[in-house]
């Protein structure tokens, strides 16, 4: 696989952003939307794998790794800034799973992946040693396609799915990051982790640039910033706002045969909902 200059660049670029300052992440769910998220002044895009999902009319984790890898196609072929991809947990439970689907990601342009170490929805999660095994897997696959600056940011799940007795979970956390990091990993993510303190001893344990899923309800940009988080990504979030507004001017509509829904929708341009 050759990969041209500018997705290199790319990548250069995604690692400078977290190095830089802290990289927050509006995920996007389809090419409209990211190319509407670029054009807000995102500096990166972050796929959310449901939001792709959903656009297809599939539930969430009924991705394939041929439909997640021509959606990121698609994405990148949108915007020109940096495109990362939730890969969910590889599709697959082994190393070589992995790599066939960094290579795919790659071949489709983007430059970073989030990569789970769940072994399905819910549970459990794969031992730190295959999860590390994988990992190995993913930094050996982007070498070998010729981008060995893939950003490959590890998620454990050990919070969102509640693995373990509570009091053990960040310790479960702390063990896993240092693997996942000897591994080659270059950040990590702990959905659902969201107390400032425990965000803050894991940044401070960590070279590791420490991801959180923030939302509505929780801690602001500024205050997981101050707890030493570097990358701040919504998830499903703004795919769930958009859905609600479509609904809601369906509802709008169909019972009162009024429109007042739309009045703050995005101005009409032939040439697509965006200005590059």
């Amino acid at each position: 696989m050759s990969v041209d200059a500018r997705t290199q660049d790319k990548a250069l670029r995604l690692r400078a952003l977290l190095d830089e300052s802290v990289l927050v992440l509006p995920n996007a769910w389809d090419a409209g939307s990211a190319a509407v998220i670029a054009a807000a002044g995102a500096r990166a895009i972050a796929t959310t794998s449901a939001g792709v999902s959903w656009a297809l009319g599939l539930a969430n984790g009924r991705l394939s790794r041929a439909e997640m890898a021509e959606a990121a196609r698609r994405v990148t072929a949108a915007v020109d800034v940096p495109v990362t991809v939730d890969v969910e947990a590889g599709y697959g439970p082994t190393p070589q799973d992995v790599a066939a689907t960094v290579h795919a990601v790659i071949e489709a342009g983007a430059v970073g992946i989030n990569l789970e170490d769940s072994t399905a929805a819910g549970g459990p999660l794969f031992t730190v040693q295959e999860q590390a095994a994988r990992i190995r897997a993913a930094r050996h696959a982007a070498t070998e396609a010729g981008l060995p600056e893939l950003l490959i940011n590890a998620r454990t799940d050990v919070f969102i799915f509640q693995i373990g007795e509570p009091e053990t979970r960040l310790d479960e956390v702390l063990t896993r990051t240092a693997a996942y990091a000897e591994a080659g990993a270059d950040g990590i993510f702990v959905p659902k982790l969201l107390d400032l303190a425990a965000l803050h001893r894991l940044a401070e344990s960590t070279s590791l640039p420490v991801n959180a899923l923030a939302g509505s309800g929780g801690p602001s940009v500024a205050q997981l910033t101050e707890a030493g988080v570097r990358r701040i990504s919504l998830g499903t979030g703004v795919a769930q706002a958009a859905y609600a507004a479509a609904r809601q001017a369906a509802l709008e509509v169909l019972s009162t045969g009024t429109y007042t829904t739309l009045d703050s929708s995005h101005g009409f341009n032939p040439d697509g909902l965006f200005s590059r």
